[in-house]
């Protein structure tokens, strides 16, 4: 088990269960049973008590008493409250990224815009390729236009915000096609203009499209 450099045991196995958690490879509601874990990532129970202690404050894991731990679950309001979590983190963030970035941030938001750009002209091309890296670089993108704002907090808070936002589209695995697309050349040019205000209109527009979509495909109890 390799992680980078200056983590423990315990750190790579947190980011390890936190991804299997997130990327939906454990399911709403699924109890997480210590014997197994501790046998799967190869480390102590009290190990594995802390680390989802952890992800229980991150609401990614519930706690239910003696019944022990289990993979927290889905709902509309659940979704709901994230996405307005999100934008309120977000919107702010874009708007002091696009009053700080650089030439360097830019380029960012050119590179990362190029490869998400790039995974939903196959996926549109081919119709049923493979979600995950479509989600992967639909976050870098988000990532790459706030990493200006130069609020350590912020985005430390709307890094987990998110992860558990993206968490919905893990778990129902749906490309949301031509208007996710055209949403995402938008939200670059509007954001290299430096037009705040359209392109915080626009990230409401889109995130509240994304929530629709998942909602509509009925997998969300």
């Amino acid at each position: 088990m390799s992680g980078h450099p200056g983590e423990t045991v315990g750190d790579i196995t947190h980011r390890r269960l936190r991804g299997d958690i997130v990327h939906g490879r454990f399911k709403p509601g699924q109890k997480l049973k210590l014997d197994l874990l501790r046998k799967k990532y190869d480390i102590s129970v009290t190990t594995l008590r802390e680390l989802l202690s952890s992800l229980t404050n991150e609401g990614l894991v519930t706690a239910e008493g003696q019944r022990g731990f289990e993979v927290a679950p889905i709902s509309k309001a659940d979704l709901r409250d994230l996405a307005d979590l999100r934008l309120l983190l977000e919107t702010h963030a874009l708007r002091q990224s696009i009053a700080n970035g650089d030439i360097e941030w830019e380029a960012g938001v050119v590179s990362s815009h190029y490869k998400l750009e790039t995974i939903e002209r196959e996926l549109i091309a081919g119709g049923d390729g493979p979600v995950q890296p479509w989600v992967r670089h639909d976050w870098d993108f988000h990532f790459a236009m706030i990493a200006a704002c130069d609020r350590p907090n912020l985005m430390r808070t709307h890094s987990s915000v998110f992860d558990r936002f993206m968490r919905y589209h893990m778990i129902i695995l749906e490309f949301r096609g031509e208007k996710a697309k055209e949403d995402h050349i938008r939200l670059r040019d509007l954001t290299l203009a430096r037009d705040a205000d359209a392109a915080v209109e626009l990230l409401i527009s889109h995130v509240e499209s994304g929530v629709d979509h998942i909602l509509a495909t009925g997998r969300v109890p």
